[in-house]
């Protein structure tokens, strides 16, 4: 890897969503190939119909191995993956055909950064009814990439600036999160985020941990997971060396690392985490009668190779119209470079 450039694939996405058009978007910033190497692994055709949508001043460069790509500002580098042709495409609609094109550019980005023929990966979105329209049983991305690296030590972290959230658990009902809140797995997670941090360069990182329950349980009153798993958890974690405060209370704690106090905050769910994120990142102009913004990343931690994502989905509504925003993206990309760098400086370091 070039230090200063790591080179980042960036899978199209859904075909029939926004991904093929926020790339296009956000490839024409030219601040991103002064960072980085991007390239898109997916379908030339619909990669060069979101090129003409958008009116992005890109030039499509096909390519079938990352040695042939041209990396320079104007240039599009699409590592070809055959899938659904642009001419057929029908926009904003769920089908098997695009579900199963979205997983295959999934797959061949994971292939190459197991391979080390790029430094990190970044995926567009995909549509999860149409990955189970044609046969494809993964909950979502983070899955999918668990399944192909062989990892079942992995959490989802969110970030939206220095605002950052990690979950012991995300896809399962409310119900069953709450079982899963044991002090392995919160111990687990708050290794994770401090991994994380010091990836990014927070040399000491703070972390704060959420209660489960309404004021942490009460001492028992409303509920005994916060004093009975996750606060030995927070010791545990303590007695190692790490810098966790916790379990407090979630109804504060947002606050608290939005303030600065702490730099980042292990949820105990799904909605914990990313109703606080996306207030922050997602603003709805109702005058308008569409998003204003939409910014955000989705990271997998503990994976053998580096994934960040958009933290939104395939907006099957605003597909086609070019009206889509790539900030999103821009900022997973920036992560992903952030991440790459990161690991390089700890394997030169070891």
């Amino acid at each position: 890897m070039a230090t200063s450039r790591p080179i980042i694939a960036i899978t199209m996405g859904d075909p029939a969503g926004i991904g093929p058009e926020i790339a296009a978007k956000a490839l024409a910033h030219d601040s991103l190939q002064a960072t980085s190497r991007p390239l898109i692994v997916g379908e030339p055709s619909v990669m060069q119909a979101a090129i003409d949508l958008t009116g992005a001043p890109l030039t499509l460069h096909r390519i079938d191995s990352v040695d042939e790509a041209r990396f320079e500002a104007g240039t599009m580098n699409v590592l070809a993956v055959a899938g659904v042709d642009a001419a057929a495409l029908r926009r904003g609609e769920v089908s098997a055909a695009c579900g199963k094109a979205s997983y295959d550019c999934i797959v061949k980005a994971i292939e190459l950064a197991k391979a080390d023929n790029v430094d990190a990966t970044v995926t567009n979105p995909i549509n999860k009814e149409a990955l189970a329209k044609a046969g494809l049983k993964f909950a979502g991305h983070t899955e999918i990439y668990a399944h192909h690296t062989g990892t079942s030590r992995y959490t989802m972290m969110l970030a939206e600036g220095n605002f950052r959230v990690v979950h012991v658990s995300t896809h399962v009902s409310l119900r069953e999160a709450c079982d899963r809140v044991k002090k392995a797995r919160v111990r687990e997670v708050i290794g994770l985020a401090d991994e994380a941090c010091r990836l990014i360069g927070i040399a000491e990182p703070k972390v704060a941990v959420a209660g489960l329950n309404p004021h942490c349980g009460e001492g028992g009153l409303f509920g005994t997971e916060d004093m009975e798993e996750i606060a030995p958890a927070v010791a545990a974690a303590q007695a190692d060396g790490i810098k966790v405060d916790g379990p407090i209370p979630a109804d504060t704690v947002f606050s608290k690392l939005n303030g600065g106090m702490y730099d980042i905050v292990v949820c105990m769910y799904h909605d914990q985490g990313h109703i606080p994120t996306k207030l922050l990142g997602f603003r709805y102009d109702a005058a308008k009668g569409a998003w204003d913004n939409v910014s955000g990343v989705n990271i997998t931690l503990g994976l053998p190779i580096i994934r960040t994502s958009v933290d939104h989905g395939t907006a099957f509504d605003l597909a086609g119209t070019g009206k889509a925003d790539c900030l999103s993206l821009i900022n997973a990309i920036d992560y992903a470079t952030q991440l790459a760098k990161g690991r390089l400086s700890q394997e030169q370091a070891s």
